[in-house]
């Protein structure tokens, strides 16, 4: 990988520290929730599903830019994981305005919300040996 700047090292850090605590919201906000529809049946479930909407779209800009600001050589480190589909859900989300598929929503929290935040820890933990630091001058 190539050189970054401490600066750049802790941008990256922070991103995924912010990455890794959206993740635990969004598994503790769904906890009551079982199936897709429970998003449109109470107001605490539209509520839930917004809220869910936001950090998803969250999490997607955030790999985005450590993606970006690694020349995309960080996120391969863990290559189970769609990155690209990943970066993707910002768009698909922030884009659909009105017409957010709960089904969409749901399968996201069901079934990949974990395989990712163990993802994210493992590059966090492991960033100081993934990355080189510039020497400080």
């Amino acid at each position: 990988m190539e050189l970054m700047s401490f600066r750049q090292f802790q941008v990256i850090e922070d991103q995924l520290e912010q990455i890794l605590k959206a993740i635990t919201n969004l598994q503790e906000w769904n906890k009551g929730i079982r199936t897709a529809e429970d998003y449109l049946t109470s107001p605490e479930g539209t509520k839930t599903l917004a809220a869910n909407c936001m950090l998803i779209e969250a999490i997607g800009e955030g790999f985005r830019r450590i993606d970006s600001e690694t020349n995309s050589e960080l996120l391969i480190n863990r290559p189970e994981i769609p990155w690209k589909q990943v970066i993707g859900m910002r768009n698909r989300i922030a884009h659909g305005y009105f017409d957010i598929n709960v089904d969409f929503v749901w399968d996201i929290v069901q079934n990949d919300l974990q395989p990712l935040y163990e993802a994210t820890s493992y590059l966090k933990d492991h960033l100081n040996e993934i990355v080189s630091l510039e020497e400080d001058s």
